[in-house]
């Protein structure tokens, strides 16, 4: 379970977030990850006490025992159609790096349809498989990274980190709006996770996921504050700017042009996040409507994820609006609404279990 959540967290926010968050926070962005941080911190707490109170069920099943199914179906029509949105945004994202930065002249359906073919077959295969297959990927995907950063030390300037608040305090607050929306408010996605977690393995679950958003944060604050010594005041400007940070880094002239390990730790990052997604949307919609076997509807939910890719925007400008505004505002809505409802509804409520 740690390794789901490192890789869900990590995935495509180190390489999508860095560059627009610096637009929106500038030298301050290392200050809006650690609020939106501790608001993930928050929720991941609320995920862990509902499951402490209700073990054995999902976040669907322990919703409907305390508010009904009337109520639980309502805030499902957010949640699910969030949820449809994430897994087409993610995909989008490679989509529209693979068009802009390496292969211009081909349509972009050809990368978010073969990545939503992967992704389905990888979440029909199940939880125990993705959990195995991914410990690799995330292995490979964090030092290819590190390698990058690594390399870019000689070509760092700390004197680009200063002044931290050019523009007062408003930017800072600005991108832990943006940071809140995507990465740390999908946390929610993982109180449909838990109940899988061997029962003699409880006891390390909550320092384990701890331990894991905390890794997380760290990982996004140093590509952000690289970014920031490499680029400067450019950096914001810069969508993809760890790509752009492994095109300028070389080690003498044995290591150059290293940007395509970076292009490959987007995708593998987006692919593995997407299957997680897909999984959890057809747990969630199988228990909200009592199918037996959540593997039915996923290879039809990729392909709705699929066309909403094609028609959800027109241009990158466009898509980038719509991640920085409306996200954070749905996710809100649809995660954050429900979980802290249901967290201070059991507060209140007697502990079942303490009764004799």
């Amino acid at each position: 379970m740690g390794v789901l959540f490192f890789v869900f967290m990590t995935g495509s926010s180190i390489i999508n977030v860095p560059g627009p968050l610096i637009g929106k926070a500038d030298n301050g962005a290392w200050i809006s990850l650690l609020l939106s941080g501790g608001m993930g911190f928050l929720l991941l707490s609320c995920i862990l006490f509902l499951h402490r109170r209700y073990p054995d069920l999902t976040f669907v099943e322990y919703s409907r025992k305390l508010i009904g199914t009337t109520l639980t179906t309502i805030f499902s029509v957010l949640t699910i159609s969030f949820l449809l949105q994430m897994q087409s945004a993610m995909v989008i994202d490679v989509g529209l790096f693979m068009v802009s930065s390496m292969l211009r002249e081909t349509p972009m359906y050809v990368f978010t349809l073969l990545i939503f073919i992967v992704s389905a077959a990888t979440a029909f295969a199940g939880l125990e498989v993705m959990a195995r297959m991914f410990t690799l990927t995330m292995i490979l995907t964090a030092l290819c990274v590190l390698v990058v950063l690594v390399i870019a030390l000689p070509d760092y300037n700390p004197s680009f980190l200063l002044p931290v608040l050019p523009k007062g305090i408003k930017p800072v607050l600005h991108g832990a709006y943006f940071t809140f929306g995507f990465p740390f408010a999908e946390v929610f996605l993982f109180s449909m996770l838990l109940p899988f977690v061997k029962k003699t393995s409880l006891g390390k679950m909550p320092r384990t996921l701890f331990i894991t958003l905390g890794i997380n944060i760290l990982i996004l604050c140093a590509s952000t504050v690289s970014a920031i010594m490499i680029f400067g005041p450019f950096a914001g400007e810069k969508p993809y700017v760890l790509f752009s940070l492994a095109r300028v880094v070389e080690f003498q002239e044995i290591i150059q042009r290293v940007e395509s390990i970076i292009g490959m730790s987007l995708i593998l990052g987006s692919y593995m996040k997407t299957s997680i997604t897909l999984y959890v949307m057809s747990l969630y919609i199988s228990k909200l409507v009592g199918l037996q076997d959540s593997r039915t509807i996923v290879m039809p939910l990729a392909l709705i994820g699929f066309l909403m890719g094609l028609n959800s925007f027109d241009g990158a400008a466009e898509w980038s609006q719509i991640v920085s505004t409306v996200h954070p505002v749905w996710a809100f809505a649809a995660f954050v609404v429900p979980l802290l409802l249901l967290t201070v509804i059991t507060l209140f409520k007697k502990d079942d279990s303490k009764k004799t």
